[in-house]
């Protein structure tokens, strides 16, 4: 016989969390830390490539999180995991432009380096790449859109779990990141238009 959680769907059991959490429900917050920590520490781990920073954004992640649930709660507490995961993905995209503004800050006193091998050459395109494609999907409009293009391209999260979180089939995924895909890709092409007409001094 199926115990009583496994009768249970995913959104009733984030739901009765987000009440018990906003009921000062101690217990709840554990559950929840639980249920969903392991599966984040993964998702922050392939994101960052850095261990170490990963269970920084994991204990930030939770921390903000029960934070909210305790004070307002969720308008929609049923997706509560997807709610975890954009968290997460902020507090990333946040840490990673700080990095790459000090970056930028330190060396503008410095005599450019000119890379000595193809290797790092390469290295460094693929990184100014990452920047701007980064930078692309922060400007969509639409949050399915960011979530979608970041989560799976970026992150490299399997289907099955961006599905669940935004409640989509195997078929209207394949749909709207398609078209998540063209509006990105119309973002590209104009920067791409700006940077030919920017002049060349």
């Amino acid at each position: 016989m199926m115990n009583e959680e496994a009768k249970r769907s995913e959104a009733e059991i984030a739901a009765d969390l987000v009440e018990r959490i906003r009921a000062g429900d101690e217990e709840a917050e554990s559950e929840l830390v639980n249920r969903y920590s392991r599966g984040l520490l993964f998702m922050l781990k392939r994101q960052s490539g850095d261990p170490e920073l990963a269970r920084d954004l994991h204990q930030d992640t939770f921390r903000i999180v029960l934070l909210r649930l305790r004070r307002k709660g969720l308008k929609e507490p049923g997706k509560l995991g997807g709610f975890i995961h954009r968290t997460a993905r902020n507090l990333f995209i946040g840490d990673y432009r700080k990095a790459v503004r000090r970056k930028t800050e330190s060396g503008l006193d410095q005599v450019p380096q000119i890379p000595n091998s193809p290797v790092q050459l390469q290295s460094i395109v693929q990184e100014e790449e990452a920047v701007l494609v980064r930078s692309l999907i922060d400007q969509l409009k639409s949050d399915r859109d960011r979530q979608l293009l970041f989560r799976f391209y970026i992150a490299e999260e399997d289907k099955q779990s961006i599905c669940a979180d935004l409640e989509l089939d195997h078929l209207h995924f394949n749909r709207v990141i398609f078209r998540a895909r063209q509006r990105f890709k119309e973002l590209y092409e104009r920067h791409q238009r700006r940077q030919k007409m920017v002049p060349v001094r």
